[in-house]
């Protein structure tokens, strides 16, 4: 018998966004945890060349537990492309290996699509809405957490340089829940990849793709003027800078902490001050990131 809760989903799916909405159902079910070691150090390779055309540069991997359960916390940037993403779960790989289970919270939608959504799953991936996230920090895992999601990823150029969660406090309630640290990583350069304009949140709602989970549809520029999502211009190659923080702990904090509305939002407000403040001092110190990024890849090029 289908639920309460079943129903009134049921009810909304309607639109451009009904079989995605559906695939979203099934994955959204009771599911077991799976990555794949063996194929995550496969294609490092490729993930590493992915990345070299951002010039990343990566500070604080010692804060990084280099074992046992953690909650890394970062801001989401770069639309689609979110080169800081890669760049973060590398770092990860690197510091603790393969071995040592990791996984990361992935927007929804992605998990819909045939090929994508196995993939997703074989690197480690976890819908974000899931509860699979609990059950892996209980089992010893480290779980990579983009709290902002596509509002962030999607924000508009001129606020590439502040952390928006858009509000969003999941992380808190699953950090106290579990018990686990939260390991702060801020990223800078890499929403300056892509110029949003805006998010297109009513162009979204108009389309009806609120029942797919898609609550924007960004209108960017290219070189030949206004885009979309569907056919975006190429990142540039803008240069990127991931810190990890040190751990944020709330261990005088119990379990039970985690459904009083007050604590959640003052740990959240930390958490979100601790990075921003590192953001702000990154902004200064690598400033103009398109332009060091662009000088990088022209003296790799150039014959030595």
């Amino acid at each position: 018998m289908m639920s309460t809760g079943s129903r009134q989903r049921a009810c909304r799916l309607r639109g451009p966004g009904e079989a995605l909405a559906r695939r979203l159902e099934r994955e959204h079910g009771p599911g077991t945890l799976y990555r794949d070691p063996e194929y995550i150090d496969r294609i490092k390779g490729a993930v590493h060349g992915y990345t070299r055309y951002f010039s990343p540069e990566v500070r604080g991997l010692e804060h990084v537990p280099a074992d046992g359960p953690a909650l890394v916390v970062g801001n989401h940037c770069g639309l689609f492309y979110m080169p800081e993403v890669w760049v973060t779960a590398l770092s990860i790989v690197d510091r603790r290996g393969t071995e040592h289970p990791a996984y990361s919270l992935t927007y929804d939608l992605l998990f819909a699509f045939p090929v994508i959504g196995p993939f997703l799953r074989r690197i480690g991936a976890l819908p974000a809405s899931s509860a699979e996230a609990e059950a892996a920090l209980d089992a010893g895992a480290l779980v990579l957490d983009y709290p902002g999601g596509d509002w962030e990823a999607c924000r508009p150029w001129l606020d590439r340089n502040t952390i928006d969660f858009g509000g969003r406090t999941g992380f808190v309630r699953l950090a106290l829940r579990t018990g686990v640290p939260v390991v702060p990583v801020v990223a800078h350069g890499s929403h300056d990849s892509v110029v949003v304009i805006s998010r297109g949140e009513a162009i979204a709602r108009a389309l009806g793709l609120g029942a797919a989970h898609i609550k924007v549809f960004p209108i960017l520029l290219g070189p030949f003027g206004l885009a979309t999502a569907i056919t975006p211009p190429p990142p540039l190659p803008s240069s990127v800078t991931v810190e990890f923080l040190p751990s944020i702990e709330w261990n005088d904090l119990g379990p039970e902490t985690a459904e009083d509305a007050a604590v959640v939002d003052r740990c959240a407000a930390e958490v979100v001050e601790t990075m921003q403040n590192a953001l702000n001092r990154l902004r200064v110190e690598q400033a103009h990131p398109v332009r060091r990024g662009l000088v990088n890849l022209v003296s790799r090029a150039l014959p030595r």
